[in-house]
């Protein structure tokens, strides 16, 4: 089955600030070479690419910082199929001033589009989908919409509910509409992976479900996603050694993010064997990166793991996406850094 990853950028693969004039100034005008990657997301970026999955960036970033977004992009040689930007200054012309923040109005209806053009395509009906987000914003809300509105778990009557109690603008309403009177329905969302970028505690994440998966590292992110069977081990151990080599990780972090993931019923420890044996396959070869720390990694994943007691996850319900889109309505949800959580 084919794989589609859609990425966000902001505090996803992008350590920025948009919480004042100030930060978006900064951030418009901040070279290519000076602005800062998450740890790791560019080596799993990569690695999802080159396993064969289209990459479609969706971003709140304004339009007019393509060219140097994508100067960054290239620059972490990272490769992508779509880039898909904020019209800000457009909203703005408009005085669509409530526009500028919100999340569902913007995202919702370019991911439906994004899912119908992508139904036109060969065999891509069957393809399953990642989205990766942040805790900043309302990222969980609007996947999980979409993912319910793809596997048609929502009527079309509940989504024009949503669309109004999130004060969405009519013409971003009737996009939603178009597009939704045109999906193959479809259970499509595999994963939904947030960046806890606020430090959010994980457990905000729970009315959501499984499927929705708080990460505080791209360790976990990639071991998410090779034990559901999308990236390999060697993929794996290529994202730690980039946390190793240029962001100070060692053995024992990533040892212990793996029980996180365990403890918090997010995997299953399914990796550990096979991790050890790409590992020791590597420093074989000499391919690894990082060899002092790969050394030591399979015994302490085992010991890891093992330690581990998991937290089931209770069946949650439905989540009530009307009661949300009130509470993340013109993006006045969003959580700022210094927020509590």
């Amino acid at each position: 089955m084919k794989l589609i990853a859609r990425w966000d950028l902001d505090k996803t693969y992008l350590r920025t600030e948009f919480d004042t004039l100030r930060d978006l100034v900064r951030t418009a005008v901040e070279r290519p070479d000076r602005k800062r990657s998450v740890p790791g997301a560019a080596a799993l970026l990569r690695e999802l690419s080159q396993a064969g999955a289209r990459v479609h960036i969706l971003s709140g970033s304004p339009r007019q910082m393509r060219g140097r977004l994508e100067e960054k992009l290239l620059i972490d040689r990272v490769r992508w199929d779509e880039l898909t930007l904020k019209p800000n200054l457009s909203n703005i012309v408009r005085l669509r001033f409530r526009a500028l923040k919100d999340q569902l109005g913007y995202k919702l209806p370019m991911l439906l589009a994004a899912r119908v053009a992508d139904q036109r395509r060969d065999g891509a009906v069957s393809c399953s989908e990642i989205l990766v987000g942040d805790d900043a914003e309302a990222d969980a809300f609007v996947y999980s919409l979409y993912a319910d509105v793809c596997a048609g778990n929502v009527t079309r009557s509940e989504l024009v509910r949503v669309l109004h109690k999130g004060h969405l603008y009519a013409d971003q309403a009737r996009l939603c509409l178009d597009a939704f009177d045109r999906l193959v329905r479809a259970p499509i969302v595999r994963r939904i992976l947030i960046h806890l970028d606020r430090q959010s505690p994980p457990s905000r994440f729970d009315e959501y479900g499984a499927r929705v998966v708080p990460f505080f590292n791209y360790f976990q992110a990639a071991l998410v996603l090779g034990e559901d069977g999308l990236v390999s081990p060697e993929s794996i151990l290529r994202v730690a050694s980039e946390l190793v080599r240029e962001h100070r990780f060692d053995a024992d972090a990533l040892a212990r993010s793996y029980r996180d993931l365990v403890r918090r019923g997010h995997a299953r420890g399914a990796l550990v064997a096979e991790l050890a044996a790409a590992s020791d396959q590597m420093l074989r070869e000499g391919r690894s990166v990082a060899p002092s720390e790969l050394s030591r990694l399979g015994p302490l994943l085992a010991e890891a793991v093992a330690s581990a007691v998991p937290t089931p996850h209770p069946a949650a319900p439905a989540p009530d996406y009307v009661a949300l889109a009130a509470r993340h309505r013109a993006g006045r949800n969003r959580r700022r850094r210094d927020a509590r959580a």
